[in-house]
């Protein structure tokens, strides 16, 4: 099984359609991610990100929704 996160896109560090590579904030903390399956995704921007790679963009409305999902199955025992 899979887990891809949402993260915001903060910025871009180079935006070539095959290396691209961008900062995507989580929770707080930022990682440069790649982004090569979603270059036209635009700073404020939500993305899925699975093992580092942006994988496709998702709205702001269903990237809270997984979050507070992922929250809520973190504080289970």
């Amino acid at each position: 099984m899979c887990l891809g996160v949402p993260g915001r896109l903060i910025s871009w560090v180079e935006r070539d359609p095959t290396f691209g590579r961008a900062v995507v904030e989580f929770g707080g903390i930022r990682r440069e991610c790649h982004m090569a399956c979603v270059p036209d995704a635009e700073i404020g921007d939500y993305v899925v990100v699975h093992a580092g790679i942006a994988i496709s963009r998702i709205d702001e409305c269903e990237a809270r929704r997984a979050l507070a999902d992922h929250a809520e199955f973190s504080d289970e025992p």
